[in-house]
């Protein structure tokens, strides 16, 4: 990493945006493994946040990989790398007064952790918690099957493993709750916790 660089201050603080938007910035990390319903979920929740005009983005693990991490594997490696770009970019957002919805498997505590400490007090640890055999009975892309023969290498839950939260924020078990309601709990806890206004 180059030393003759240094952080530049905006003219437009993000005490300003705030301001502005009428919400305070958040970072909502959806974890869970494949096929446990993140992107289900997030996409449903900024769908609530949108509806109460609020300014939010999410970003999706598939569609990263489409672009900015597109040189990256599923190897351990290339996962830990995946989170760290993600929470700097999650952070930029932040610094731009938006709630920011990132859904990725992220398996790994220490790297839930690195998020964590990039995004500061604006962490907010999802876990949608749903049954592996509910994953695999689900199994939308045709992962687990590929999995279970040996096709896919290092696939989380299969051959490589998942460490759930041992604390997170919210806590989602989705073979309890339909999509709409887990949305809300999202958006409650947000609620609760100041982000956004109440209804």
């Amino acid at each position: 990493m180059s030393t003759n660089i240094v952080w530049h201050n905006a003219a437009v603080a993000s005490q300003e945006r705030q301001g502005l938007k009428k919400h305070k910035p958040c970072l909502l990390w959806y974890t869970g493994l494949s096929g446990s319903g993140k992107s289900t979920i997030a996409n449903a929740v900024d769908r609530l946040l949108f509806e109460r005009r609020c300014h939010s983005y999410l970003l999706d693990g598939d569609n990263i990989r489409h672009g900015l991490n597109a040189d990256l594997g599923f190897d351990d490696e290339s996962r830990v790398e995946n989170i760290r770009r993600i929470s700097e970019v999650a952070k930029l957002f932040l610094d731009a007064g938006l709630i920011v919805g990132t859904a990725f498997i992220s398996p790994f505590i220490k790297d839930r952790q690195q998020a964590r400490s990039i995004a500061g007090d604006a962490f907010v640890e999802v876990f949608i918690d749903t049954p592996l055999a509910v994953c695999e009975q689900r199994d939308p892309k045709g992962l687990y099957a590929k999995a279970r023969k040996g096709e896919i290498k290092q696939f989380t839950g299969i051959s490589s493993p998942y460490e759930s939260p041992e604390t997170p924020e919210i806590h989602i078990k989705t073979d309890e709750l339909s999509i709409e309601s887990a949305a809300q709990q999202v958006v409650n806890y947000l609620e609760k916790i100041g982000i956004v206004g109440s209804q």
